[in-house]
């Protein structure tokens, strides 16, 4: 996939362009249902297939006051997009002049004298152009005037929920790892740096833990979760502890990962976490020996839920 950062590093319409237009956070099954829906017309049409995304997220510039907090940083989000099977991938660089751009303009300067549109793919509740004033109807009005047509692709629905960045985030905040990974369409992971910590896992608990640096936003909330943990190219099964170590009268938040039967030194490496599941919340323990019994515990249950789900985690 060719990736082309702002519209005036765009120095040629592509061929017979069928386009897709969102914010693409998470590249949840509803977006993959749109992307799908492009490569395919687009290889009907004998045209490229496309889709369009803003850098940063339009929320992170009109209001931030609302600490969104993505799904998804943009590395991955490219990458995942790539994986589709989409040949170009456009960012526009989003700030207060763009977001001042009427819905009209937006058609007439970006989609038709820009781009040369053919086909327009957007999902079901698509809105565009300053304070979101432009809808799927305006797009298919200005579609028969300009020459080009338009298809909205219904909302994906899972459980009686629509799915959506916004459902995915509430679920990753709620800790129900697995709900928001059957929205995905895969196991939600993030990935980070091992850091040296404070070396209580080892030294007093047993359980030697990798604590990690991340840049994602959306982390899950405090817990203890059943993991998979890709490091080199090899994925071993784990246990992952986010929270600020009360027991110890921790104060910081922290990202620790134990893998199962791995012996290894990981400190500055790479590693991603995929999250499989929780096994239950944080909480203070009244001494180390006790939280020490806690971990022997939470080990038997992951070990149990990784045999019975048999997750495939490709590195």
């Amino acid at each position: 996939m060719k990736v082309i950062w702002g519209l005036e590093e765009l120095e040629e319409s592509p061929e017979s362009p069928v386009v897709t237009i969102g914010n693409f956070d998470g590249v949840h099954l509803g977006h993959r249902k749109i992307f799908s829906r492009v490569v395919d017309v687009a290889s009907r049409m004998g045209g490229a297939s496309m889709a369009i995304t803003f850098e940063p997220h339009p929320v992170k510039v009109l209001a931030p006051e609302r600490d969104v907090r993505l799904l998804t940083p943009t590395d991955q989000k490219i990458r995942l997009i790539g994986e589709s099977g989409i040949d170009l991938l456009l960012l526009i660089r989003f700030n207060k002049d763009f977001s001042r751009l009427s819905p009209d303009d937006f058609i007439r300067q970006i989609l038709v004298e820009k781009l040369k549109v053919k086909h327009v793919i957007v999902g079901h509740n698509y809105r565009f152009g300053k304070g979101k004033k432009g809808t799927t109807r305006m797009l298919r009005n200005y579609g028969r005037r300009y020459g080009f047509t338009v298809n909205v692709v219904r909302n994906m629905k899972i459980g009686g929920f629509t799915v959506s960045s916004t459902r995915v985030r509430q679920l990753l905040q709620w800790g129900r790892v697995c709900e928001a990974s059957s929205f995905l369409g895969r196991s939600y992971s993030i990935h980070g740096t091992v850091i040296k910590g404070a070396g209580r896992g080892g030294r007093i608990l047993n359980t030697p833990t990798a604590n990690i640096t991340t840049p994602h936003e959306l982390i899950p909330k405090e817990g203890v979760y059943v993991v998979k943990v890709s490091v080199e190219g090899n994925v071993y099964d784990g246990v992952a502890n986010i929270g600020k170590n009360p027991t110890f009268g921790g104060r910081k938040q922290s990202y620790e990962v134990h893998l199962l039967d791995f012996k290894g030194n990981i400190l500055k490496k790479d590693i991603v976490v995929y999250f499989i599941d929780r096994i239950r919340g944080e909480k203070t323990f009244p001494s180390a020996d006790a939280l020490r019994e806690q971990i022997t515990r939470d080990i038997d249950t992951a070990r149990v839920i990784l045999k019975e789900y048999r997750v495939d985690i490709k590195a």
